[in-house]
């Protein structure tokens, strides 16, 4: 069938990339689905740094790429072989696809699946196949989603079965930014009642990681970034103090607020900046996550000393730790319940054709959560 998509050529073109338009609206082959995979319609996708770090180079992709990843969308048909799937079906999709039988899989770690992490780097579904087709050339699928287009075809190991009553522009958001903070809170983190809490960087995903410690009963939720409106933005959704982080005494103003540091400082920009704050803002035997991906060229480096005596933990976050299967559905039902109002972080609706103007709003720290609707 033929469909319209965002496709990205080369990685690298400058901003504004209103002018340089890195992604390109073509009209695209998905051949059907194969055994073991969906055909979906794509209802929203959400636009995410993760999209942007594929588009400005930070995280080297095959050529060409059909990208998005945070994806809601209804079931058109099912390929042979799949169980538990049928058209109508409302799904979100998981950039991570788990062939359950790895041992990261088997130990309950999906996220570190080995196949899935393989088929993503390569650019194709956990089946090593590519559904995509242009001018007669395969294109390669972004994290086995592919989501900026009218259609998609994806693993039915990508997917998980939603709540019918949810608005799909909602639930795209669980597929990323929603599992990546909330799960580096309640199941990477592990964060206890009473503790205090520290958030650098208030994307989608560390708006969500404020969302989160509020929610499991954190005495103190810091939030940290650059654009005053974010720190706004987190007061609403729960953070008890903001810091401004360009400011120059950012680490020592932390501090003090904090009588020494937090228990738990998450790193949600994706910077070894965000990193080195996050580290020295987390107090004498504390836990410093991060769920942010930075350029691979770039190194972190940290005190040796100070790890050991002063019993620090640092742990990465990917994918929140989440089971898809088991968090989705969970974290849903504790927005409906409202305790994750994840509304409040969408930017407003845009199609195809704008979605390069609305990448230099994220890049620009202008948006949280854009929602494209194909």
């Amino acid at each position: 069938m033929k469909v319209r998509a965002a496709v990205l050529r080369e990685m690298g073109r400058p901003q504004p990339f209103a002018q340089s338009k890195p992604l390109s609206i073509e009209e695209v082959e998905l051949t059907s689905a194969g055994p073991g995979e969906v055909l979906i319609k794509v209802a929203a996708a959400g636009l995410c740094h993760s999209d942007l770090s594929v588009i400005n180079g930070d995280r080297p992709r095959p050529m060409p790429m059909l990208l998005g990843h945070e994806v809601a969308g209804v079931i058109e048909e099912v390929g042979l072989g799949v169980n538990g799937f049928k058209p109508g079906d409302h799904v979100v999709a998981a950039f991570v696809p788990s062939c359950g039988h790895c041992l990261p899989c088997m130990s309950a770690r999906p996220a570190l699946c080995e196949p899935g992490a393989a088929a993503n780097a390569a650019g194709t579904l956990i089946s090593g196949e590519r559904r995509i087709i242009l001018n007669g050339e395969r294109v390669n699928h972004h994290l086995g989603v592919s989501g900026f287009a009218e259609f998609a075809v994806l693993s039915s190991n990508s997917i998980v079965r939603i709540d019918t009553g949810l608005p799909l522009d909602r639930a795209a958001l669980f597929g990323c930014a929603v599992m990546t903070g909330v799960g580096a809170v309640v199941n990477t983190a592990q964060v206890a009642m009473g503790a205090t809490v520290a958030v650098v960087g208030l994307g989608g995903v560390g708006l969500n990681a404020v969302m989160a410690a509020r929610m499991v009963g954190a005495a103190e939720v810091v939030a940290i970034d650059l654009q005053d409106s974010k720190l706004r933005l987190a007061t609403d959704l729960g953070a008890t103090r903001t810091v401004n982080a360009g400011s120059d005494d950012v680490v020592e103003a932390i501090r003090d607020l904090t009588h020494g540091g937090v228990d738990y400082a998450f790193e949600m920009a994706g910077s070894v900046r965000a990193m080195d704050i996050a580290y020295r803002i987390t107090r004498r035997g504390g836990m410093t996550v991060s769920a942010g991906l930075s350029n691979p060229s770039h190194d972190f480096s940290l005190k040796h000393v100070s790890l050991v005596a002063e019993e620090r933990c640092i742990k990465g976050s990917y994918v929140g730790s989440c089971v898809p299967l088991r968090d989705i559905p969970r974290f849903i039902a504790l927005h409906q319940r409202g305790l994750l109002p994840v509304e409040r972080l969408m930017s407003g609706e845009i199609g195809l054709e704008g979605i390069n103007a609305a990448f230099d709003l994220l890049a620009e720290g202008q948006a949280v959560r854009q929602i494209l609707r194909p």
